[in-house]
């Protein structure tokens, strides 16, 4: 189906009915300068755009898991690959030294990236469109840090172990979010609405009154745990069980879907709310939506993979820079670049000082701090220009 192609009067293109707006809405929001220039999105440009950067993620993966601490030949990667593939056998049978590792280690390993390296730059496309500032990511919201809490607070209590076969760890991670998330909401809600400025305030305070509580449920720690406590804290990707993966998945698909179905409002929302509910968008069900699922995505990876910062920021503003800031495209196109991105800053923290591991979230802190000092002075300039 032609993406361009439908009734020019349901906001379903950028050109026509709302290419009117772009005028007024110049020079008010950044995200949405130059909207009137983009070209129409079609299903041959979205089609080519996912096939290019569904071919760097291939690549990527293999790469990822060819190289690390034991190098493993390509024709013994493809080998292994293979065989697993056809005899749907993923553990460790035999003494083959590079089958265990490829299998049990570095597959689970970049999945397990890919994933989170995909939501958290979903998630930062929604929030970023919510909140209509390309500085936002997914820890903005205080998500991440009530996450955080609630591992801090299992690993205190001992219940990192398995319990009944499940980590009670990445559950107290969840619900930790959960409560974050809905503590945010309640501050923030007023009269049916759900102001912007409102929320950004009240992610902040809760960010620094879980973080101080972070704080001290470490200092009191045993060495042990406060240790295994930190290298959670600084982001880690640790390979899951398949069966966690399958999960994870399907719990990740479902709300991606959510999220992709908000493409279209969120087009319409650049140009402002009103803009957007004069020509029939719900603003506070979509705000309510974006809010809601982009909180339970994130407390889901944050439980996974820990604090993994900059991917919801960085990624988001590279891919609409490039492609534009049609949300059709935006968020499959994120997703993909976000998974291909963690990933390969994971292969690049195995393999640095291998055999050592550098903890993916000081890759990305170092790779994105930089980027993010660019965006501060690039709105700068455009203020005082």
């Amino acid at each position: 189906m032609d993406l361009a192609r439908g009734n020019p009067n349901d906001g379903s293109r950028m050109n026509g009915g709302t290419s009117s707006l772009a005028a007024s809405a110049a020079g008010v929001n950044p995200l949405v300068a130059g909207w009137a220039q983009q070209a129409v999105l079609t299903s041959a440009r979205w089609t080519a755009t996912m096939t290019i950067l569904g071919g760097v993620s291939l690549v990527v993966a293999m790469l990822a898991l060819r190289f690390g601490a034991e190098d493993i030949a390509f024709q013994d990667m493809v080998r292994i690959l293979s065989q697993a593939l056809w005899e749907g056998k993923t553990g460790a049978e035999g003494s083959d030294v590079s089958r265990v590792i490829l299998l049990q280690v570095r597959l689970p390993r970049v999945l397990l990236g890919f994933l989170v390296g995909a939501c958290l730059a979903a998630v930062g496309v929604g929030l970023q469109a919510l909140l209509r500032n390309p500085l936002a990511d997914p820890y903005v919201l205080g998500i991440s840090s009530g996450a955080t809490f609630g591992a801090a607070v299992a690993t205190l209590l001992g219940l990192g172990t398995a319990f009944y076969a499940i980590s009670a760890l990445p559950l107290c991670a969840m619900g930790g979010g959960l409560i974050s998330m809905l503590v945010v909401y309640r501050i923030a809600a007023s009269y049916g609405r759900l102001p912007v400025h409102t929320l950004l305030l009240a992610g902040v305070i809760l960010n620094a009154i879980f973080s101080a509580l972070v704080m001290f449920i470490t200092s009191i720690m045993d060495p042990t745990r406060s240790f295994g406590m930190m290298q959670w804290l600084m982001g880690t990707l640790t390979a899951p069980t398949y069966q966690a993966l399958a999960v994870l998945t399907a719990y990740l698909a479902i709300g991606g879907v959510v999220l992709f179905r908000q493409a279209r409002p969120l087009n319409l929302l650049t140009f402002g709310e009103e803009s957007a509910q004069s020509l029939g968008v719900d603003v506070e069900k979509v705000k309510k939506t974006i809010f809601f699922v982009s909180s339970l995505l994130t407390g889901a990876v944050v439980s996974f993979s820990g604090m993994i910062g900059f991917v919801g920021m960085v990624i988001p503003h590279a891919v609409r820079m490039v492609v534009g800031p049609d949300h059709r495209l935006l968020f499959p196109a994120s997703a993909l670049l976000g998974g291909s991105y963690l990933v390969a800053a994971d292969t690049v923290g195995r393999t640095l000082l291998a055999p050592a591991e550098i903890p993916v979230g000081i890759i990305t802190a170092i790779a994105g701090g930089p980027f993010f000092i660019y965006l501060l002075l690039h709105r700068r300039s455009r203020v005082w220009a």
